[in-house]
């Protein structure tokens, strides 16, 4: 039973460390993402349910956080919102409503939460931060080369290096449904069962198709293609009747061959069992997967025709989303920025001094520096150095009335020990000093 003062089941609370941590983190991200001309876009947390609903498939629907009806319409126990799903879909409603104010192409980030009413696990929350990349208005095989580009860098300047980016195309997949002759009906509850190959057995998922309608001979025969040690090669030639199908295959290697030109050798690689699930894809898909980490780092794909489903422009689309929860499961525990919470501890050792005190805070930030003046109750200078200490400062600012009576405060480093007797008048050039050291 959870304890009453956790958080709600697959959420978290985040404090300074792990805070500054994931701050870091989206910091070299918007740096990345600005080096290839994306700009940042901000969408609202909820959307109107019915632009969420009937956009990513009737697995993903079922996923989709919903609000209920407010005020005078709470009793119908009806919803009009729900909280966004993915970044992806806001989007597109942005292009539809603002087309003609926005640039073309238009290349943009969103960096916020996204809420999944999923059963939480191991790197899978309810509530998740979503880092996403999308050029509109541009049907070059260039686009999803540079999208993918751009994940790659991301994730290279965070320093990961053991990853890897699957490619398939939903091309090649048709392709597939076309020559083991999946009727059209049964098509994307059949890809939706392959999608699970990386979690399920084979027998199991051959079970699932045969369990959806599929003859069961076919759905092993698929199964076994999907699954076999050489079933690229397979693919490849079960695919040669199939015009969709090799259609497919040439924009695969077309982006390996772009994408895989502009990074480490065997980073980018075809995989034919990768399907991702959502149903708006068009055209080249892909993943970002990492040993020991389960399921992806983030994927994504072509999705030429969401925006004129949503009601705008028939815009040709490409993006890409990094689940930042589980790229930040392969960061080393580093905190982003000065260690500590303060650079500078100025002591109170008089009530009459107080407003001295924390004036010479003011001074102190002025400078550049992170200070704060004590705030319990004992003025004892002991007690007052602890809590400097505590608190990671660097310095501690010691003004009582001897040093009122010289006219110059004690700058302690608290690294050292060593004192310096400080002037007060040349404070400000000494918090200067210390913030450019």
């Amino acid at each position: 039973m959870p304890n009453q003062f956790d958080p709600p089941s697959g959420t978290r609370d985040f404090l300074a460390a792990e805070y500054a941590k994931r701050e870091r983190a989206f910091g070299v991200l918007r740096s990345v993402f600005a080096s290839y001309g994306f700009e940042p876009l901000q969408t609202p947390a909820f959307e109107r349910l019915d632009v969420l609903l009937g956009k990513y498939g009737d697995e993903a629907d079922k996923l989709v956080f919903k609000i209920l009806r407010r005020g005078e319409h709470e009793a119908s126990g009806e919803a009009d919102l729900a909280l966004r799903y993915d970044m992806t879909v806001p989007l597109a409603r942005v292009a539809a409503a603002y087309g003609s104010q926005l640039p073309t192409p238009y290349k943009r980030y969103a960096m916020g939460s996204v809420w999944r009413a999923d059963r939480p696990g191991r790197g899978r929350f309810r509530e998740f931060t979503q880092c996403d990349i999308d050029t509109l208005g541009s049907a070059s095989p260039l686009a999803d080369a540079e999208v993918l580009c751009v994940h790659h860098d991301a994730l290279a300047a965070l320093g990961l290096t053991d990853f890897t980016i699957l490619i398939n195309s939903r091309q090649v997949l048709s392709g597939l449904l076309e020559v083991f002759a999946v009727p059209p009906e049964l098509g994307a509850g059949v890809l939706t069962s392959l999608d699970k190959l990386d979690k399920l057995s084979p027998p199991a998922v051959i079970e699932e198709i045969a369990g959806r309608g599929l003859a069961e001979q076919a759905a092993a025969e698929l199964v076994t293609t999907m699954t076999a040690e050489d079933a690229t090669d397979r693919i490849r030639m079960a695919l040669k009747p199939s015009e969709t199908g090799m259609a497919g295959l040439e924009e695969v290697d077309l982006l390996v061959s772009l994408a895989g030109a502009q990074v480490p050798p065997g980073r980018v690689t075809f995989e034919p069992r990768m399907v991702r699930g959502l149903s708006y894809y068009t055209g080249p898909i892909w993943e970002l997967t990492a040993a020991g980490v389960p399921g992806s780092l983030g994927g994504g794909g072509r999705y030429d025709q969401l925006i004129a489903q949503l009601g705008g422009p028939d815009v040709p689309a490409t993006g890409s989303s990094l689940g930042i929860e589980r790229v930040l499961m392969l960061l080393p525990d580093q905190v982003a920025g000065r260690p500590g919470r303060i650079d500078v501890a100025v002591t109170v050792l008089a009530d009459d001094l107080t407003a001295q005190s924390f004036a010479l805070a003011a001074q102190a930030r002025a400078a550049g520096l992170r200070a704060s003046v004590y705030l319990g109750s004992s003025g004892k200078l002991g007690r007052q150095l602890k809590w400097a200490n505590d608190a990671g400062a660097r310095w501690a600012v010691i003004y009582g009335n001897a040093e009122e009576e010289a006219g110059a405060v004690t700058v302690r480093n608290m690294t050292t020990g060593e004192q310096a007797s400080v002037p007060v008048g040349d404070l400000g050039a000494h918090f200067a000093e210390l913030a450019a050291g």
